[in-house]
């Protein structure tokens, strides 16, 4: 925050750090042969002027300058970087995911661990082989206008490339990325959208504009004013995260706009267009692909024999140490049988 000890915190200052120790285990130094253990719930909010020393409000008080924050577990939400570093290093192929195991086994050396002698544990070096086999993946059939029909699925992937009509799209940026790159990835993106069989009107219904951050609500409606009929808003998120949740919340609910939001991150490759594209697809009206055996007669048991609807559900869970964000369940279901989308 670039503060420094004997500055005035303002308010919201204060707020963040007592957002930020909360519930935070620190340990007192200031008594010689004993430690206690504390949990911070709050700093206080009297002028230093009025203190002998700072305070932190633990179970009793005690100046910071005699508390020591220990190891410990961080149950809060992490950063955007912190989260793209925690990806980089778990995200492995299995090869490389098996071969950091067995090192790590070797370099913790169960074998001549005292504790594990004890309790009478041993640890193979490798990895237990297990009989196992493949299931088939089910046959996928692409949408009618598409030009392929059938798939197998490889690898668990399957190929889109070569499915919905779109006239009425425009883009709203609300990053710091200039017009001309603005310009390039609605290009790129449309072509990706045609390339997989939809039909997209390359040039928007109306301007693409940039707005400010600080007016997102206002960029909205006057968007949802000069194109009544629009399909399609593809939204240049903030180069700040946390305002994803507001501009859906305006488009979906309050003006009925379709939208689909861009990071503004750059290195967007042809799998990253990709991915939209088919997100896009299915926004629209369109379907990427259904399961072959659902048209058949008897083709999936209680199915495909009488019109059925299908049902999924799921709930969104907070983070572990955040009390402010809410428990979030959606319900959707299928409505065009006898398809079964996957």
């Amino acid at each position: 925050m670039g503060w420094s000890v004997g500055e005035p915190f303002s308010d919201r200052d204060r707020l963040k750090i007592k957002k930020t120790l909360h519930e935070v285990r620190v340990e007192t130094t200031h008594q010689q042969g004993k430690r206690s253990i504390y949990k911070i719930t709050g700093i206080t909010s009297v002028p230093l002027a009025q203190l002998r020393y700072p305070i932190c409000q633990i179970s009793s008080l005690d100046a910071y300058s005699v508390c020591q924050i220990k190891g410990q577990k961080y149950t809060r939400k992490l950063s955007d970087i912190q989260v793209a570093n925690i990806l980089k290093a778990t995200c492995k192929r299995p090869q490389e995911r098996e071969n950091s195991i067995i090192q790590m086994v070797g370099h913790n050396n169960y074998a001549g661990d005292r504790l594990a002698q004890v309790f009478g544990i041993t640890v193979a070096n490798q990895m237990a082989n297990v009989q196992a086999r493949v299931l088939p993946p089910p046959m996928l059939k692409y949408h009618e206008s598409g030009r392929e029909k059938i798939v197998a699925p490889s690898d668990g992937q399957w190929n889109m490339i070569n499915k919905k009509m779109l006239n009425g799209w425009t883009c709203l940026n609300f990053s710091r990325m200039p017009p001309h790159v603005v310009d390039r990835i609605c290009d790129d993106l449309a072509r990706m959208c045609n390339s997989i069989g939809m039909v997209f009107n390359p040039r928007p219904v109306t301007e693409i504009q940039s707005a400010s951050p600080n007016h997102i609500e206002a960029a909205l409606r006057n968007v949802h004013m000069r194109a009544p009929n629009l399909q399609l808003l593809i939204v240049i998120l903030p180069d700040v995260s946390g305002h994803y949740g507001k501009i859906k919340r305006l488009c979906e609910t309050d003006l009925g706009i379709v939208s689909q939001c861009i990071n503004p991150k750059p290195n967007k490759n042809k799998q990253y267009f990709e991915s939209v594209a088919l997100k896009i697809n299915v926004k629209v009206g369109g379907r990427n692909t259904v399961l072959e055996r659902a048209s058949m007669t008897n083709g999936i048991p209680f199915v495909s024999d009488v019109p059925t609807i299908i049902f999924g559900a799921d709930v969104s869970h907070p983070p572990a140490g955040e009390d402010s964000s809410a428990f979030i369940a959606a319900v959707v279901a299928s409505m065009d049988w006898p398809h079964v989308t996957t």
